[in-house]
């Protein structure tokens, strides 16, 4: 039987793309490779959902690791650098899977990474300090040293071929599936208790996301104040949801001064953070998505808004890029 043990670090952080892409992977992948035998390396932080884990995923043993007072940053790296490898080794693993782009640069256990996209390598915006372009820089080369990548649309393996130099026939596509997967289809008294709790207009175009620069939410703006003032139907609101952005910055622009800088007092409305079971209603209730962002690696939420019948009106890729921002 084949061992394989996974770096579970981001484990219950619903609020990150790695922890949801873990999580659901942990409910469903051990019913389809029941002849696996998997073991989940925790660290103290996630330990709080062992008891969740021991419900959804019963056949996965579950390894609670402890780290050295270390500050955050620095306790991250240990984890990933010397705890999970020597761990790995010790449990006598046949693979050790890291489902973030975070592999270890000393590997006794075969290794498969996961890389979802390349924005800290590719976006100058968000290459950070030194300290985190090091980091890049460090989890790049662990990369090239892997026995295979994952990664999430053939967008994301040729940005990984191209830039990280890694052979093509160890970069394999396994894309997502929706979160809501296998959620039924939103009835007519959902969508009437979503539409009372977020306060919603009858009818409304849709952006549900992150408010950092590259999802484009200015363009979103921007582009509803030129449908209204070119002839488009007052009565069509813009919604926007998502938890908005703590600080408005270059980096992460307030979406509710952009919004009053166009004009559109009365026009858009900002809901909040969206409970993942009412996403679905959301969708459905939209005369249409926009998700005009200019970079990603997959983009969850246009599969989300497709499959509960929402059209789309997103971006081809990042060919818009304000100078100075993105390369």
């Amino acid at each position: 039987m084949t061992h394989i043990a996974i770096n579970g670090w981001f484990v219950g952080q619903s609020t990150t793309g790695s922890g949801q892409y873990i999580d659901h992977l942990l409910t469903h992948l051990p019913r389809y490779a029941s002849a696996v035998r998997w073991s989940l390396l925790l660290p103290p932080h996630a330990m709080r959902e062992a008891p969740r884990l021991a419900a959804v995923a019963p056949t996965v043993a579950i390894q609670p690791v402890s780290l050295p007072p270390l500050p955050a940053p620095l306790a991250k790296l240990w984890w990933e650098q010397v705890t999970i490898p020597h761990l790995a080794r010790r449990l006598g693993a046949d693979l050790l899977w890291v489902p973030y782009w975070a592999a270890p640069l000393w590997q006794p256990t075969p290794v498969t990474v996961t890389i979802h996209d390349l924005i800290p390598a590719l976006l100058p915006a968000y290459r950070g300090g030194w300290l985190q372009r090091m980091y890049t820089a460090l989890v790049s080369a662990t990369a090239r040293r892997s026995a295979a990548v994952i990664t999430v649309s053939h967008a994301s393996k040729r940005d990984i071929v191209t830039h990280l130099r890694i052979p093509d026939e160890r970069v394999h596509v396994v894309y997502h599936g929706p979160n809501q997967e296998g959620a039924p289809q939103p009835d007519a008294a959902l969508m009437v208790a979503v539409r009372q709790k977020y306060t919603l207009p009858q009818r409304f175009f849709l952006y549900v996301g992150g408010f950092d620069v590259r999802k484009n939410v200015r363009a979103t703006l921007e582009g509803y104040a030129r449908y209204l003032a070119r002839g488009g139907d007052p009565g069509v609101h813009l919604v926007i949801a998502g938890k908005l952005p703590a600080v408005d910055s270059s980096f992460t622009p307030d979406p509710q001064r952009l919004a009053a800088a166009l004009g559109l007092h009365g026009q858009v409305h900002f809901c909040g953070w969206v409970d993942e079971l009412e996403k679905a209603a959301l969708y459905a209730m939209a005369t249409a998505y926009l998700f005009p962002s200019l970079y990603e690696g997959f983009g969850m939420m246009v599969l989300e808004a497709m499959c509960a019948g929402a059209p789309v009106v997103t971006s081809a890729g990042p060919t818009n890029a304000p100078p100075g921002q993105f390369a």
